[in-house]
C-alpha cells in the first residue's frame, strides 16, 4: 500500500533522513521506534505528504504522490490519511461533534451526512454523550478520541499517528492502543504510529527501527 524508496531530507547541514526504505502493506499496523532525534517524525510527515523529501519517492497504492502541486496535495490527504498528534489539535472554540465533522466539510459532504457521520463514529467509540461538549471540558482520552474519530471520518485507508499516546495516562493510555486495533479490523485501517511507547510498539505488526536517520531493523 505505501512504498517509500530512497528518500533523504536534509534541514540546512543537518541530514535528518539518510535513505530510507519502506514498505507497508493494507491493514498493517506497523509502529516506528527510536530515540529523539532519529528521524521519526520527519519520515512521518514525508508520508503523510506533510513536508517534501530532498531525494526518493513516496507511492501510495501506486500513486507518485512526490510529483503532485500544494493543491493537489491538500485534496489527497484530505481523502486519504487520517492524523492523530500527541496533543489532540482540537479546536477550542468548537463541540466534540464539529470538530469531526470539519475534514468531512471541507471534503465537500452536506453538513446533515457531516454530522450523522461523525455522531456515528463518536458513539462507537464511546462518546455519545459527550458530543455537544468542547475540549475544555473533556479529559485527555476523551479528547483523542474526537481525535480519532476526526481523523477517520472521511474513511482514509492510511491512519497516521505521531506520539498518540505520549499525553495519556497508563488506563487511557491502553484503551487507545486497543482501539487502533479496533478501527483496524472493523474498518480496514492501515496504521503507521510513532511511538516510545514500548506497549504499542510489542502490540504492532511490525516495529521499524530507525537511528540516525537510517532503518536498523
Amino acid at each position: 500500500m505505501i512504498s517509500v524508496s530512497g528518500i533523504t531530507k536534509s534541514y540546512g547541514d543537518l541530514r535528518v533522513l539518510k535513505g530510507i526504505d519502506l514498505e507497508v502493506a493494507e491493514k498493517e499496523v506497523v509502529t516506528i521506534v527510536g530515540a529523539s532525534g532519529a528521524g521519526k517524525t520527519t519520515l512521518l510527515q514525508i508520508i503523510g505528504t506533510l513536508d517534501r523529501a530532498d531525494a526518493g519517492t513516496v507511492l501510495y497504492k501506486g500513486q507518485n504522490v512526490s510529483q503532485l502541486s500544494q493543491r493537489a496535495l491538500a485534496s489527497f490527504r484530505n481523502k486519504n490519511i487520517g492524523f492523530v498528534f500527541q496533543f489532540h489539535q482540537l479546536l477550542p472554540e468548537f463541540t466534540a461533534l464539529e470538530n469531526v465533522c470539519i475534514p468531512a466539510l471541507i471534503a465537500g459532504q452536506s453538513r446533515p451526512e457531516a454530522t450523522a457521520r461523525a455522531s456515528e463514529l463518536l458513539q462507537f467509540l464511546g462518546m455519545s454523550d459527550r458530543l455537544d461538549h468542547k475540549p475544555s471540558e473533556l479529559s485527555g482520552g476523551e479528547q483523542q478520541r474526537v481525535a480519532v474519530a476526526r481523523a477517520i471520518v472521511n474513511s482514509p485507508a492510511l491512519i497516521l499517528a505521531d506520539e498518540p499516546s505520549g499525553n495519556l495516562d497508563t488506563e487511557n493510555k491502553k484503551e487507545l492502543h486497543n482501539l487502533f486495533f479496533r478501527l483496524r479490523d472493523t474498518f480496514g485501517h492501515t496504521f503507521i504510529i510513532v511511538t516510545h511507547d514500548p506497549q504499542l510498539a510489542s502490540m504492532s505488526d511490525r516495529t521499524i527501527r530507525i537511528k540516525d536517520g537510517l532503518i536498523t531493523q
